[in-house]
């Protein structure tokens, strides 16, 4: 006698609500909404220079950075979920890597981070996938 297979609650609940899809679509809006926040959240007066929380993190020492990593990570996680080679992921957590030991430089931490967009180079990876294996999620850039 096989036992039924129950699905995961996690499954039950992201189907029900729409921005928790595991559809590449719905993957695709939310690292884009991501990435904007830690990388392009807002514009220095002046200058078309755009920051995110990634860079504002880092007025807490070392903890920001280590913030930072994690939210990256998640993009990691999602590309993982999307079925990327582990050569892909592997480039993307050594550009996490790269993003937190820039960052916790002590004092001057915050310049590589503000130049050196770490979930930038990871979304332009895991959109190229898409493009590629799911044409169907390619939106129009402005």
């Amino acid at each position: 006698m096989q036992a039924k297979s129950r699905p995961r609650p996690y499954h039950a609940m992201a189907d029900r609500i729409p921005t928790l899809g595991r559809d590449p679509a719905s993957v695709r809006r939310r690292i884009e909404a991501l990435e904007q926040i830690l990388e392009r959240m807002w514009v220095i007066p002046g200058t078309k220079r755009a920051v995110g929380l990634d860079v504002v993190l880092d007025i807490l020492p070392f903890a920001g950075d280590f913030i930072g990593a994690v939210l990256g990570s998640y993009l990691v996680w999602e590309a993982r979920n999307l079925g990327m080679s582990r050569w892909q992921m592997t480039r993307m957590f050594g550009n996490v890597g790269i993003d937190f030991l820039l960052g916790s430089i002590p004092v001057i931490g915050a310049i590589p981070d503000f130049l050196f967009r770490s979930n930038s180079y990871n979304l332009r990876i895991i959109r190229k996938h898409l493009d590629k294996y799911h044409p169907e999620t390619v939106t129009i850039q402005n």
